[in-house]
């Protein structure tokens, strides 16, 4: 599979829907020969991804997630785009946890999108034609 190759997926946006988002992103991983901790830092990253937009895009409401998926090359990476018409919402802009505090002391939230950021290489957000647009790039090793 080369960078021309885009696949889509289409699932409503619902938790029990994540194994069908884990079997896509396992179609680009199969062929590429990554090592298990890559495998699994993507999975970790997609899931939070993937249930953030199940819980919260919609707010009650059912909608859609579109993911789209790509094999780039030099340096080899796997590129996905999730993409859903819920409520505007960019989680880069939410500071990281300051993980020096104790549990107490912490706001909630914030601790999935910064172990997002920490087990891929790029992740973009913005929001294009009424969709919320959510790029992950993780480099395969």
């Amino acid at each position: 599979m080369t960078n021309d190759e885009i696949k889509e997926l289409t699932v409503e946006a619902k938790v029990e829907n994540l194994l069908h988002v884990n079997n896509f992103v396992g179609e680009f991983l199969e062929p590429l020969d990554c090592s298990m901790k890559t495998r699994m830092q993507l999975e970790l990253a997609v899931e939070e991804i993937f249930v953030n937009i199940a819980n919260y895009a919609y707010e009650g409401r059912t909608g859609m997630a579109v993911i789209t998926g790509s094999v780039l090359e030099n340096p080899l990476r796997l590129r996905l785009v999730f993409m859903d018409e819920g409520t505007p919402y960019n989680p880069l802009i939410r500071k990281d946890p300051d993980l020096e505090q104790s549990m107490e002391e912490r706001s909630i939230g914030g601790l999935g999108i910064y172990l997002v950021k920490k087990n891929v290489e790029e992740v973009t957000y913005s929001y294009q034609d009424g969709k919320n647009v959510l790029t992950l790039c993780k480099h395969i090793q």
